[in-house]
């Protein structure tokens, strides 16, 4: 039998706030054994993220434990000490946080990061700190980690942060490991060299993990017990193979039919009849950026010959990893940045070198929604300001016209009228998206680039603006560039696809028979990375 690192009874714990308390945690009961690793998923607000800090005792000041108990290796957690919790934290827990940008030091070296955790419990001197840190990098799966030590964080890609982070939270060898959602920012390659490098890593020193994520996907494959939360409850738990594959909460059901990676029926709109003139043509654009003299002088080419051709009513997705390129050339399409060379062509009309008043008035057919719609929301502005002011811009109706527009377009994304007095801090992230969508379909344009418009939303709130986008297409014969990291939501939406690698399309062709047969070997790799592969949902969930 093996060893119980963690044993989590009847949990508790509550926020106190000025408007009463919040309980975030109720009667949550788990447990964690040497070797194993036990996925806890949830949509935001379930409840997962606040029991993985209640593990380490890292709860925010307005959090307080109310009930229940943790057992870590015989350690009280709940009632233990700050000097007992240091003896506790890196020693027989280690903590990967989800962003590595917040997570790190920005003004410290990386390999002092890493030997930090190494002197604070007496396990190396100075000197042999710096060269342990050293092989944590190297173990981490860092290359040239003598090299990494000395650099600071933002002179590293996302990736290479994150194994930064798994770097310092294995450097003291815990016994058991809480990832927080360690690479839900990652691009899918990515995202496997991760999990694969963490599960060899402590699959062979048998280390335990509390893995917390909202990929159904990635707890299928990486876990050994899956608990599913739901507001602040466990409600349902066991292998992977019973809970997708016989779900027995409706809440499972629900995530597993939200999945896009286990999900099993696309979404994309009806096809239109087929137009003579497409409305987007890119023919060999390509864009070169000047590098600093600091790295080296010279040239980038960010986007290299890159053609394609999108359709009325029809969904074109970009795909890529970071670095790809894809964003670039959306940015190109819209005119908001100048190619080195190639053309942009809309409705037929060569538009790479319109500027001015023609600019002005081609920007009122081409909308765009962007990945984060907090940060792409004004937060003063009440979300009927929000949608009216592309319409202000132009010019568009009188005041009572655009009142009415805004009331029109909540009407048209499914929002309650309600909604318009209210900021955007006091909506929840699909309530954001909805809104950056209202406000992109204000001036009626022909073409929306969707610049990876799920990837920050949790699995069933994707599922709805999937769902919404492909109506939207079906009733106002929107043609879609879809930018995405995520071949499964790809999968879900697009008509065709286009695949880009170091700014190059690689492949290109409709989905099913780019997915079915990839001719590329990087597009199989992409579509290899997709996660919940090693579980056969059943009748239960998404088939």
């Amino acid at each position: 039998m093996s060893e119980r690192l963690l044993t989590v009874t009847d949990l508790e714990v509550a926020y106190r706030t000025r408007r009463g308390t919040v309980r975030a945690v109720r009667d949550v009961s788990l447990h964690v054994d040497a070797g194993e690793t036990v996925a806890v998923v949830g949509e935001s607000g379930s409840g997962k993220s606040t029991t993985a800090a209640a593990v380490v005792r890292l709860l925010a000041p307005a959090a307080v434990v109310d009930h229940g108990s943790i057992d870590l290796l015989g350690h009280d957690v709940v009632n233990a000490s700050q000097r007992a919790l240091r003896n506790v934290r890196g020693i027989l827990v280690g903590l990967v946080p989800q962003d590595p940008t917040v997570s790190l030091n920005p003004v410290t070296r990386i390999g002092e990061q890493v030997a930090e955790v190494l002197r604070i419990h007496g396990l190396a001197d100075r000197k042999n700190a710096d060269l342990e840190a050293v092989e944590a990098l190297r173990r981490a799966g860092l290359s040239d980690p003598e090299v990494r030590a000395r650099q600071y964080p933002h002179e590293l890609s996302g990736g290479m942060r994150q194994r930064v982070l798994i770097a310092i939270a294995l450097a003291a060898k815990p016994r058991l490991l809480v990832a927080d959602e360690p690479t839900s920012a990652l691009d899918v390659t990515v995202q496997r060299q991760i999990l694969d490098h963490l599960e060899q890593l402590t699959t062979g020193a048998g280390t335990g993990v509390l893995l917390i994520t909202h990929d159904l996907g990635v707890a299928a494959d990486r876990a050994d017990r899956i608990v599913v939360m739901s507001q602040g409850r466990v409600v349902e738990q066991g292998t992977p193979d019973e809970v997708l594959g016989s779900p027995s909460d409706p809440y499972t059901r629900e995530l597993l039919a939200a999945a896009p990676s286990l999900r099993g029926a696309r979404v994309i709109a009806a096809p239109v009849p087929p137009s003579a003139v497409p409305v987007l043509e890119v023919r060999r654009l390509t864009k070169d950026f000047t590098l600093p003299r600091s790295a080296g002088g010279g040239t980038l080419r960010a986007v290299d010959d890159v053609s394609f051709v999108l359709p009325k009513g029809r969904t074109l997705a970009l795909v890529g990893e970071s670095g790809s390129g894809k964003s670039t050339t959306a940015r190109l399409a819209l005119r908001l940045a100048e190619p080195t060379s190639g053309s942009v062509l809309v409705d037929g009309v060569d538009v790479t070198h319109t500027h001015g008043a023609a600019l002005r008035l081609l920007r009122r057919r081409m909308q765009v929604v962007y990945q984060n719609p907090y940060a792409s929301l004004d937060p003063r502005f009440s979300v009927q300001r929000i949608i009216t002011e592309p319409l202000n811009a132009f010019g568009v109706g009188s005041r009572t016209e655009r009142a009415a527009r805004a009331a029109e377009l909540l009407d048209v994304v499914a929002l309650p009228r309600t909604v318009l007095l209210r900021r955007p801090a006091e909506l929840s992230g699909g309530q954001r998206q909805r809104v950056a969508i209202a406000r992109a379909l204000a001036l009626k344009p022909e073409l929306v680039v969707l610049d990876e418009p799920v990837s920050a939303l949790d699995v069933s709130v994707q599922a709805q603006i999937l769902d919404l986008l492909a109506q939207l297409q079906a009733e106002l014969g929107l043609s879609y560039l879809f930018i995405s990291h995520d071949l499964a939501v790809v999968r879900q939406v697009a008509h065709e696809v286009a695949v880009l690698q170091r700014g190059r399309i690689v492949e290109q062709g409709p989905v099913e028979g780019v997915f079915a047969r990839p001719a590329d070997p990087y597009t199989a790799e992409l579509l290899s990375a997709i996660p919940g592969g090693r579980v056969r949902v059943g009748q239960g969930g998404a088939s």
